[in-house]
């Protein structure tokens, strides 16, 4: 019996709605736009379901925006060219204002969310009335504040747009004075209100606490709260206990809370040799802390961030479990004594923070007191973390944080280990062997400490049953036969898991090696990161990246986005010892693409240095010599400054070497240049979005006689779009 089979189905038969799902599904911009080339039904599709879009184009070619967009919900308008001016400027000054935003309300009819660069408010007042409709904003700015009345940046937004639920004020320079009286001018959106986020690094001393008193009541059906203050009671207007229960009381149905000096954000990193205590606590009493957790039953995400000591802090954070049990997020800044493992008298009860079962992460900054013990009793209570961070704590050392990587190998996926004395690079990244194989995601201080220094110390070997931890994180609170002392000496663990093992992993500081781990055939067990898709580096002004592999990540065969922060003084150093900082050794890397390199917190002389001293100049060329070997799609990168003049500027040396990164599609410079230096950039075949962003606050007000202004920017990108862009 034979059977007749008709023509193979191509993707292209499917129907539409199917056609439609799939498309929808990619997220990739550059994939999608590869979609819609493929025929005429795939363009339309593509278009019918593009819901977010950034427009990068030239302020002045707004008029020519394209009108096929028409599901796009989500519109970022703060990305336009030039950078930083005012959307309605003298760029379109032969183009009527209000003709260019009704162009582009007719474009995009369907948004609902908007993110703008509104330098001042005229942006607003033309933008606002086009889409009554918007649930969502985003505002930024990093010029000064224009000298206009307090809260008249919000009001054309506020009467016109009653639908708002979130507001973002997270990138917008303003005054703490400026929100409360617009909240209160508008009741119906402020109760509508569910997000506000006032985490702003330009608030000098953050909100008052009358301000977020005065917030919060406004506001009573906020869900996510995030905003910057100060618990420094030297201050007028600290947060204090009535604060604290201003906030539970005014909005009970938040979920998310971020309370954050503003210290912390202007001062991210300390020093690890301090002992972590500061000179003043926190007027904030444990009691209090009970009552607030009480009044947010609904809370999933905390985040206490102070700056002052909080001491004995275990009390309250015991109930946390119970009084707020859907909590899976969690930070604290400067609280001390989170649990009772880290004291002399020693016993198997978890308390304190080991308590919050259900947290999948946690971030712990600067707590004077957490030792190994402490970090073994989070383990063994917080046996759900996929994410966790570790900041400022001075006496955690390779044998706790191994530990811990061990505990938690079956959950953990992100790691950050920064600023603790005793874990630099390499002993970092040997605490974290016995996760090497599922982090995704890592944060290291490039301090390169020596293998030897710990092997020096005396080996000590923890014997475990993984299998059975999980079960035994809750069950053995309650055994009185399970103490630290016998966990350090190998023997808590293995007592516990003799009656049934199914995996053992032993932690031994003079062993590279685990059992059950991976080996390559000849009994060594290899440095492989297979899931490692993410690095974040800090790494300290003069010092060198060449190191990196050695330390331990010579092969992380997925590794797609670098970071590499780099902060200090250096008008006091002498020149560099080596003539290059090291990037040509992240080539191991095959499939690195992305990277942020950020000196923006190394400081120096822009201008003319003193005699015998050097300028940025040197500096610049020091870091970015070897870049031309790495196969970089998208570079951000943030030139040093020089504090004195508010300046952060791309130097001769450094256009050069970025002009021989050949493979670069994307390069935002997050400073100023000269027009005649961006003219090296056009050497790079396939560029096809550059941007110069004085994003840093304050942004200069008047560009220099000798830097990119308006004209020069537009110059340079009618140039560089003219050209013929081979893929």
């Amino acid at each position: 019996m034979s059977r007749t089979f008709g023509a193979a189905t191509a993707l292209s038969d499917l129907p539409d709605v199917l056609l439609s799902n799939i498309i929808a599904a990619v997220s990739d911009t550059r994939s999608r736009n590869a979609a819609a080339l493929v025929c005429r039904k795939w363009l339309l599709l593509e278009r019918a379901t593009r819901s977010s879009l950034s427009l990068r184009g030239n302020v002045r070619d707004l008029v020519f925006v394209p009108t096929c967009f028409r599901s796009v919900s989500h519109l970022d308008l703060s990305l336009l060219s030039p950078w930083g001016h005012p959307l309605f400027s003298s760029a379109a000054a032969d183009v009527d204002a209000a003709l260019i935003a009704a162009l582009l309300h007719r474009a995009f009819p369907s948004v609902t969310s908007l993110t703008l660069y509104a330098r001042n408010p005229s942006g607003l007042h033309l933008l606002a009335p086009q889409w009554p409709q918007l649930t969502k904003v985003k505002l930024v700015r990093w010029h000064q504040r224009p000298h206009i009345p307090p809260g008249a940046d919000f009001t054309p937004l506020f009467e016109h747009c009653q639908s708002i639920l979130s507001l973002d004020l997270s990138c917008f320079y303003c005054w703490t004075e400026d929100l409360p009286p617009a909240l209160n001018s508008q009741p119906n959106l402020s109760a509508n209100l569910t997000k506000l986020d006032l985490i702003n690094p330009s608030f000098a001393e953050g909100f008052k606490s009358e301000e977020i008193t005065s917030i919060t009541s406004a506001c009573p059906n906020l869900k996510q709260f995030l905003v910057a203050c100060m618990f420094d009671h030297r201050y007028i207007g600290f947060v204090s206990d009535e604060t604290l229960l201003s906030i539970s009381t005014n909005c009970p149905k938040l979920s998310v809370l971020h309370l954050v000096d503003s210290s912390a954000l202007l001062n991210p990193r300390g020093d690890p040799n301090d002992e972590g205590f500061t000179d003043e606590d926190a007027v904030i009493g444990i009691a209090t802390l009970i009552d607030m957790f009480t009044g947010l039953p609904m809370l999933e995400e905390l985040v206490l961030d102070v700056c002052s000591n909080v001491r004995e802090s275990r009390l309250a954070l015991e109930q946390l479990n119970t009084k707020c049990p859907k909590l899976r997020s969690l930070k604290l800044g400067q609280f001390h004594g989170v649990c009772k493992a880290n004291e002399a008298s020693l016993d198997s009860r978890l308390d304190g923070i080991a308590m919050c079962q259900g947290l999948e992460a946690l971030s712990i900054k600067n707590s004077a007191d957490l030792t190994d013990l402490g970090l073994i009793a989070v383990a063994r209570g917080c046996s759900k973390l996929a994410k966790f961070e570790v900041q400022g704590c001075r006496k955690i050392t390779v044998r706790g944080m191994g530990t811990l990587a061990c505990l938690l190998r079956r959950t953990l996926v992100e790691v950050k280990i920064s600023c603790c004395k005793n874990l630099g690079a390499v002993s970092s990244l040997k605490a974290l062997e016995p996760v090497r194989d599922r982090i995704e995601r890592l944060h290291i201080d490039c301090v390169w400490d020596s293998v030897e220094q710990f092997e020096a110390l005396k080996g000590v070997e923890y014997n475990f049953d993984l299998n059975k931890s999980e079960e035994a994180g809750v069950s053995m609170n309650k055994q009185s036969g399970f103490n630290f002392t016998n966990f350090f000496e190998g023997t808590g663990y293995e007592e516990m898991g003799r009656s049934k093992k199914k995996c053992k992993y032993s932690y031994d500081l003079n062993c590279s090696s685990m059992e059950g781990g991976d080996e390559n055939g000849n009994g060594v067990c290899g440095k492989t990161w297979d899931r490692l898709q993410y690095l974040s580096l800090w790494i300290g002004v003069g010092e060198l990246l060449s190191p990196l592999a050695t330390a331990g990540l010579e092969n992380c065969p997925v590794l797609e986005e670098i970071r590499i922060k780099i902060e200090g003084d250096c008008r006091d150093r002498s020149k560099p010892s080596e003539p290059a900082f090291g990037l040509s050794n992240l080539d191991r890397y095959p499939r690195l693409t992305k990277m942020h390199l950020d000196c923006g917190d190394t400081i120096g002389y822009a201008h003319t240095a003193p005699s015998g001293q050097m300028d940025l100049s040197p500096w610049e060329r020091f870091y970015l010599s070897g870049i031309r070997y790495l196969s970089l799609r998208e570079l951000d990168y943030w030139p040093p400054q020089d504090r004195d003049v508010n300046q952060r500027t791309l130097s001769l040396p450094s256009a050069g070497l970025l002009a021989e990164c050949f493979t670069l599609r994307k390069l935002f410079i997050h400073g100023t240049t000269n027009e005649h230096f961006m003219k090296f950039l056009l050497r790079i075949p396939n560029l096809r979005d550059v941007q110069l962003r004085e994003d840093y606050y304050p942004a200069p007000e008047n560009d220099m006689s000798t830097e990119m202004r308006a004209d020069s920017c537009s110059r340079f990108e009618d140039e560089l779009n003219r050209r013929n862009i081979p893929d």
